[in-house]
């Protein structure tokens, strides 16, 4: 009989516990308030258009995100790069494939004029280093203005970064622009 009575004794302290009650409520008032979404405040004069990213835009941001990065002879990897990888690996990412030198990557593509450059084309380059009079350097246009071009190579002193097509080095040794991509 007395165990009965310590039985009923300790149900009924387990049945009055009100544990269970606040944990009820607490799962309501959450439901509640992930009920309630909040309307965002925009009105019809500040909607902008969407801006369409090109192939081009894609391929010269991946391209941008090397600025930086060590010169390294045959790299093309954020841990040392050359101009010819640079160029190489913005391409490969959106499964364009260039040859790997520079001097081949002169052979394809179309040849353009100045007048008609755009971003995402390549200037390819003799510079004094050239000993068989050969391109030898190449750069991917990243920006064009009315006054200049500017495009993005890996430089042995610098590494990988922008540069101007007006700088006088850069104008000398320009040989040919080219494109790849319509």
């Amino acid at each position: 009989m007395r165990e009965i009575l310590v039985i009923l004794l300790i149900t009924a302290c387990f049945s009055s516990c009100k544990s269970t009650k606040r944990a009820k409520t607490s799962r309501t008032e959450t439901s509640k308030s992930a009920v309630k979404i909040p309307q965002p405040n925009i009105s019809k004069n500040t909607l902008e258009p969407l801006k369409v990213i090109t192939l081009q835009d894609s391929i010269t941001n991946y391209a941008k995100t090397f600025k930086g990065v060590k010169y390294k002879w045959g790299g093309t990897t954020s841990s040392g790069m050359d101009c010819s990888g640079l160029v190489f690996e913005s391409f490969r990412t959106h499964h364009i494939f260039l040859p790997r030198i520079s001097r081949d990557m002169a052979k394809k593509g179309s040849r353009i004029k100045l007048k008609d450059i755009a971003k995402g084309d390549l200037l390819f380059f003799k510079t004094g280093r050239s000993k068989r009079n050969a391109i030898n350097h190449v750069g991917l246009v990243i920006e064009v203005t009315n006054k200049d071009i500017a495009f993005i190579h890996a430089t042995t002193r610098k590494g990988v970064i922008s540069s101007l097509l007006s700088e006088t080095y850069w104008k000398n040794a320009f040989f040919e622009a080219r494109r790849y991509i319509d």
